[in-house]
């Protein structure tokens, strides 16, 4: 099964009401001011279909976007074009970043780091970001909680009732490791596509991924629970990181 490819296209329409966008972009650019960082190259990571990339690109004067998926990164230019944002897109893994480009700004939102499974290419990935910020630029990230991905997703299993999309989500986890089972049905005309993608995050320990950041030369400068409290509860669920070098 391959991620992101037919998911791509109803990305935005299943994601809707659950996250603020503009909200987080606001808090991101708080964090540019709070810590007089440039707002003139910016850089968004595991991109999806540009919604952030959107909304804090719009601020800076150059905007690049990275992702794997071929899919996610059409859906993200036409957004931007539609907006009249210049953007340049690459298609690219995050954990082995390649641009010649430095940036004042490094976001890679929804998660997207848990997706990073292996401890080397986690080191790998912050190494590259560290690479590519400016000596007064910030990097911004967050990631599923380790309360989050074994209390609520779990092995649990979800579904989606809409009148053209319908889904069912059968997640497995295992040793810090959740496999998520996605199965699609869109309809198209009198008739429903099916469509399948798995997806896999590992749950890593505050102290695992702090002990990586700091390793790799980062300084964390805040973390703010689901980019809003600067307080981390027991059950937070999105934790947000703002590193410097």
């Amino acid at each position: 099964m391959e991620c992101y490819k037919d998911f791509a296209h109803i990305y935005d329409e299943l994601i809707k009401g659950d996250i603020d966008y503009a909200k987080w972009a606001s808090t991101m650019l708080e964090l540019c001011d709070k810590y007089n960082v440039k707002r003139r190259d910016y850089l968004d990571l595991a991109c999806g279909t540009g919604n952030i990339t959107e909304q804090v690109g719009k601020s800076f004067l150059n905007t690049w976007a990275v992702d794997l998926s071929y899919d996610m990164l059409t859906e993200a230019e036409e957004k931007l074009r539609a907006k009249s944002i210049k953007g340049k897109f690459v298609c690219q893994d995050i954990s082995n970043l390649n641009l010649n480009k430095e940036f004042d700004l490094i976001t890679c939102c929804l998660d997207s780091t848990n997706y990073i499974i292996e401890k080397e290419k986690l080191e790998t990935y912050f190494k590259g970001v560290y690479h590519h910020l400016k000596n007064s630029g910030i990097f911004i990230f967050d990631i599923n909680s380790y309360y989050k991905l074994t209390e609520i997703l779990g092995n649990n299993i979800y579904n989606y009732d809409s009148e053209d999309v319908y889904y069912i989500w059968e997640n497995n986890f295992q040793e810090d490791i959740v496999d998520m089972y996605l199965t699609f049905f869109i309809k198209e005309g009198e008739v429903y596509k099916r469509f399948d993608e798995f997806h896999r995050e590992r749950a890593y320990t505050n102290e695992e991924i702090e002990e990586v950041i700091t390793k790799c030369g980062f300084e964390i400068l805040d973390k703010l629970d689901n980019y809003e409290d600067t307080f981390l509860k027991e059950d937070t669920e999105r934790i947000a990181y703002v590193l410097k070098k």
